[in-house]
């Protein structure tokens, strides 16, 4: 059970209502997003653009946040983001070499394993190592390495809402969001 209250778009401020009835799917995540009413619209404008407009690509993309919610313990993001991966081009065999913690598996290439072991530290050190980042550096430019730090950050906040709020796990709706935002 949640500990907050999701927000009922019957009865939100207006602001709100319009952007939940504009969501493409009724999930526990932006009701309960819609309880801090002022930085609702903008952390969403910012998942957008991650999804949207991040210039590394979606695989990749997809293999970070199940990365940041595999280490983060955020159930809600794996549940959600599987079928995403899949749909990007995530495998099987990538997706269970996540899920027991194995970025180095044989499953990955070389740049999918940098991005991924720089993902780690992040998360879990803050900064990434002078060795890690080097390597990272062979095989995403300074742009990318923004928009990669970003999207960490993104989703370990994600982790962190959910989890301390105790939202109830929605059943997967794949591709439904980044579809809608594309």
């Amino acid at each position: 059970m949640a500990r907050l209250p999701y927000v009922d778009k019957e009865n939100a401020p207006q602001g709100v209502r319009e952007v939940l009835e504009r969501l493409p799917a009724e999930l526990n995540i932006f009701r309960m997003l819609a309880n801090g009413e002022n930085l609702f619209r903008p952390f969403l404008g910012l998942g957008t653009a991650i999804l949207s407009n991040a210039g590394f690509d979606p695989k990749l993309r997809e293999l970070v946040i199940l990365h940041v919610g595999r280490i983060s313990r955020g159930e809600y993001e794996w549940v959600q983001h599987v079928p995403i991966g899949k749909a990007f081009g995530v495998s099987d065999e990538q997706i269970a070499a996540l899920e027991r913690g194995d970025a180095d598996a044989a499953c990955f290439d070389a740049r999918e394993r940098a991005v991924l072991n720089f993902t780690r530290e992040v998360v879990e050190e803050v900064k990434a190592s002078d060795a890690v980042f080097a390597e990272t550096a062979k095989h995403l430019d300074a742009r990318e390495i923004v928009e990669l730090l970003v999207t960490i950050g993104y989703y370990m906040t994600i982790a962190r809402l959910t989890e301390t709020t105790g939202i109830e796990i929605d059943g997967p709706v794949g591709t439904k969001v980044v579809d809608a935002i594309r």
